[in-house]
């Protein structure tokens, strides 16, 4: 990877797009335009990883024009420290102790980010030649917004989704100082360490990157379906809260049908947690409404695991509801520790 030798934040300029060579080919027919531009992207990546190695490697290979790449390591067993340095990246290790921060947050908080943008990336989504060419003009731009919305472009079961409804748009790019996670509930350290479905809040103007990225995951149905259960967990914690007080966070997005992606999709989902068949409409939204059917069996099965796991988040509610009351006790419950905020640098270290 490519680091800035002074030190200094690279400024916007050394993104400039060069002139464009025009070449003709040997028959004399086809055109090739081609757009010189300078190598180094002046954007730190923070690769929020545990146990992707299968992942990793197509990841990080895609990024090697970017200035800085950071994996944040939750103690994976498998080779992804290994896999994250060969190909170029830093690994930072990161210990979960419940609260606020999470793994993202806390990386932008204590890692010293000397470049002036930030991209945030799961380990199974790529960059693709074209949107870094996009991101490229963007960083360009005297005019450029504060946070940008970026597609990520769903894979399942090795097919590209062009129907469905699956791919959603979230803040991933920002200038770095200017975004911040919402901080919607504290869980504690048995949690998931890292951001659900928390929002990036951006303090300025938001824009958006066209051009989507790759998301698709190599680790199987299997971890996929895991995975989605244990964010039902955290959805029906979030869901709860929601439904007793009215509040979202202690810092969250606001909910707005005419706002930008993000604060539409937290205004629908505050009417539609409120419907009794809340999974069949989630169903009926990506396998009709959104022609989910025309993606064949893969997107009869994405369409079935987005309804099923909307239904199990609201049956986790219910759980939670009945606790509450006194009417059930979870056998395993443990008692409630305070935990202490992990801001600084002390949390880190060296893996």
């Amino acid at each position: 990877m490519k680091h800035s030798q002074t030190g200094q934040p690279p400024q916007p300029d050394l993104v400039c797009l060069q002139p464009q060579v025009s070449t003709r080919l040997a028959d004399g027919n086809t055109l090739v335009v081609k757009q010189l531009q300078s190598s180094i992207v002046p954007v730190t990546v923070l690769i929020a990883a545990k146990n992707e190695e299968v992942n990793l490697s197509k990841c990080i290979s895609a990024l090697s024009d970017f200035d800085r790449v950071v994996v944040i390591d939750s103690g994976s067993t498998d080779r992804s420290a290994t896999v994250s340095r060969a190909h170029g990246a830093e690994v930072v290790n990161f210990e979960y102790y419940g609260g606020y921060p999470k793994k993202r947050q806390w990386a932008m908080d204590s890692l010293e980010i000397s470049t002036p943008w930030v991209l945030l990336l799961d380990a199974d989504e790529v960059v693709t030649e074209e949107f870094v060419t996009e991101l490229r003009t963007v960083l360009h731009n005297p005019d450029s917004k504060d946070g940008y919305l970026v597609t990520k472009g769903f894979h399942f079961l090795g097919r590209k989704f062009r129907y469905g409804g699956f791919s959603h748009s979230a803040v991933l790019l920002f200038k770095t100082g200017k975004a911040r996670f919402e901080h919607l509930i504290d869980e504690s350290s048995e949690a998931l360490d890292m951001e659900v479905h928390e929002r990036l809040i951006v303090a300025g103007e938001i824009g958006r990157i066209a051009t989507p990225l790759i998301h698709e995951d190599f680790k199987g149905l299997e971890a996929y379906v895991a995975r989605h259960n244990k964010y039902s967990t955290w959805e029906a914690n979030v869901r709860s809260q929601h439904l007793s007080n009215r509040e979202w966070g202690k810092s969250a997005i606001r909910p707005r049908l005419f706002g930008n992606e993000q604060e539409r999709r937290r205004f629908l989902k505050q009417v539609a947690i409120r419907f009794p068949f809340e999974p069949l409409l989630w169903f009926i939204y990506h396998y009709v409404f959104k022609l989910g059917f025309l993606e064949g069996r893969r997107g009869l099965i994405a369409s079935q695991i987005r309804s099923s796991y909307i239904a199990q988040s609201r049956a986790k509610v219910f759980e939670l509801k009945l606790k509450s009351l006194g009417n059930i006790t979870a056998s395993n419950q443990k008692p409630t520790i305070k935990t202490q905020q992990q801001n600084g640098p002390a949390k880190r270290r060296a893996a």
